[in-house]
């Protein structure tokens, strides 16, 4: 029953982190939403509804009803989205995941966390603030560090992977 709407209630969160205009497609920054997609796209499910400041879709994996989320309130504000569904759900933290980028980690490397701190991630961070809990399991996946010191953060999050990085 892959892809099609399920109705009524959720019984987790998969929220993929990023930003929605179209100058932020592919880039680093934006790998939660590439990866919600990707999830998607294997489940069958399309994530094209619009609900809770995002991009939704909903679908069962592993006989629970999921909403897969990509907020559309740039990353910075991505708590406003997820607590709104949290609250129409009534869901707890533990049972929203969050996926993010992390420049600690390689390109493509995963680290799971069942909890903790935002590391930094700001919409992460937004996330903790508004919901008063760092409990939410989270999926970081690396987008590699900057390939100098002196670049920009900002710069190196929002630039867009090379055609190598994207194949892994």
């Amino acid at each position: 029953m892959f892809g099609k709407s399920i109705g009524g209630s959720v019984d987790l969160l998969i929220v993929g982190l990023g930003n929605p205009d179209k100058k932020y497609e592919n880039t680093r920054h934006n790998c939660g939403w590439l990866a919600v997609d990707h999830l998607a796209d294997k489940l069958g499910c399309r994530v094209n509804r619009i609900k809770f400041k995002s991009f939704t879709g909903e679908c069962r994996i592993g006989g629970r009803r999921a909403l897969l989320m990509k907020p559309t309130t740039y990353m910075n504000n991505s708590g406003h989205a997820v607590v709104e569904a949290m609250n129409f759900y009534k869901l707890k933290p533990e049972n929203v995941i969050v996926i993010l980028d992390d420049v600690s980690l390689d390109v493509g490397k995963m680290r799971i966390r069942r909890s903790g701190s935002d590391g930094g991630q700001k919409g992460m961070r937004s996330i903790i603030y508004l919901s008063g809990s760092d409990a939410f399991p989270r999926i970081k996946i690396g987008i590699g560090a900057k390939p100098n010191p002196d670049w920009d953060l900002a710069d190196w999050v929002l630039s867009r992977f090379s055609s190598d990085e994207f194949r892994i």
